[in-house]
C-alpha cells in the first residue's frame, strides 16, 4: 500500500505520484535553465541587430565600388537553382497543407522568400524594354501576389502553434512521473 502523500486528491496518491518539488523562495544557485535561455535568447537577438548594423558600411561600400555590368559563367545554372527550391519549398508547402500539418508555415516562410527574391533579381538583371517589362510583369502578377500568399499562411501557422515550451503539459507529465522541475 502506498502512503497518502499530503497536498494530492485521493485518487493521486493512491497511484504513488509524488508531489512535485516547488523551489523555496530566496533560492541561491545558478539560474534555472529557462531563464539561461531568455538570457543567450537576448544576447543572440542583439547579435542579429549588431549583423545587421555591420551591414550598413558593407552595402555603401559595395553601392560604391561594384561594376553595374557583369560576365557571369554560371548563370543559367543559379537560375534554374532558384527556380528548383522555389519549387520544392512551393511543393513541401502544398503537401503540409493536404496533410494539414501545421509546420506547411515553414515551407511557405522560404517559398515566400524565394519568390521575393526572385522576383527583385527578374526585374533587376533585365535588360531595359520588353524584357524588363515581361519581368514586371510577372513580378506583380505572379510572384509577389504569391509571396504574399506565402506570408499569410506562414503568419497564420505561426500564429496557431503554442509557445516552444508547453508549461502545463511538462508540469502534467512531472507529476505523473515524479520528477523534480529541471529534470
Amino acid at each position: 500500500m502506498v502512503a497518502a502523500v499530503p497536498g494530492l486528491a485521493p485518487s493521486s496518491s493512491r497511484l504513488g505520484i509524488a508531489p512535485r518539488h516547488r523551489p523555496r523562495r530566496g533560492r541561491t544557485g545558478p539560474p534555472a535553465p529557462a531563464a539561461r535561455r531568455t538570457a543567450g535568447s537576448r544576447r543572440l537577438g542583439w547579435a542579429f541587430v549588431g549583423g545587421a548594423a555591420a551591414l550598413v558600411p558593407w552595402m555603401w561600400m559595395l553601392a560604391a565600388t561594384m561594376p553595374s555590368t557583369a560576365v557571369v559563367s554560371n548563370w543559367s545554372a543559379a537560375w534554374v537553382g532558384l527556380d528548383a527550391m522555389e519549387a520544392a519549398a512551393l511543393l513541401g508547402t502544398g503537401v503540409l497543407l493536404v496533410r494539414r500539418d501545421p509546420r506547411h508555415g515553414l515551407c511557405a516562410a522560404a517559398a515566400g522568400t524565394l519568390l521575393a527574391v526572385d522576383a527583385w533579381f527578374d526585374v533587376m538583371t533585365a535588360t531595359p524594354g520588353a524584357e524588363r517589362t515581361a519581368a514586371i510583369a510577372l513580378a506583380a502578377g505572379v510572384e509577389l501576389p504569391l509571396a504574399a500568399l506565402c506570408a499569410v499562411l506562414a503568419a497564420r501557422a505561426s500564429a496557431f502553434r503554442g509557445p516552444a515550451i508547453d508549461h502545463e503539459m511538462k508540469d502534467g507529465w512531472q507529476r505523473a512521473v515524479g520528477s523534480t522541475p529541471d529534470g
